[in-house]
């Protein structure tokens, strides 16, 4: 066995693809005034330990670190946002070479008589320097973080807006 080949495969890359759909009381314009703006849809989110505003709709999430198993894990990436009230959209695109994350995703905020249906879909590619063998421990760890995070910043995001219909 050639000794030199455990070596190159000292980071694993984990795939996350969230989706979730609910309605709330507050109308789509609130809903919108909130998830677009950055720091205040963030400071809902769970976890963060500093945003750094990038400039020209850019942020840079840095998230607490997270002990799971031999791991202490932290999440820090950057995307740029861009809303459009018209169409009721906020999509944000990752920007390459800011920390161990790649993220993408979007809200999609439709107004309904007396609710607002809110859809949030978030795509996520996670350089963590690990042995390969750790991933099959490490992913699912990961992957359940993330969910529980994101489920609390929508629950949190619900209150907010006044409750889910």
């Amino acid at each position: 066995m050639n000794r030199n080949n455990h070596k190159k495969n000292m980071s694993i890359t984990i795939h996350l693809n969230l989706g979730y759909a609910f309605d709330v009381k507050a109308s789509a314009n609130e809903v919108f005034g909130v998830l677009a703006d950055v720091p205040t849809s963030a400071s809902f989110y769970p976890g963060v330990d500093q945003l750094v505003d990038l400039g020209d709709g850019a942020y840079r999430w840095e998230m607490e670190k997270i002990g799971l198993a031999q791991v202490n894990l932290q999440t820090v990436y950057a995307s740029k946002y861009v809303g459009n009230k018209a169409k009721g959209t906020v999509v944000w695109t990752p920007i390459a070479g800011q920390g161990n994350a790649l993220v993408s995703g979007n809200w999609k905020i439709t107004g309904r008589k007396k609710s607002t249906h809110v859809e949030l879909t978030v795509a996520a590619e996670l350089a963590i320097a690990l042995p390969a063998l750790m991933k099959m421990v490490v992913a699912p760890l990961v992957e359940a973080e993330f969910e529980r995070l994101t489920e609390q910043y929508i629950d949190n995001l619900i209150q907010r807006f006044g409750g889910e219909v």
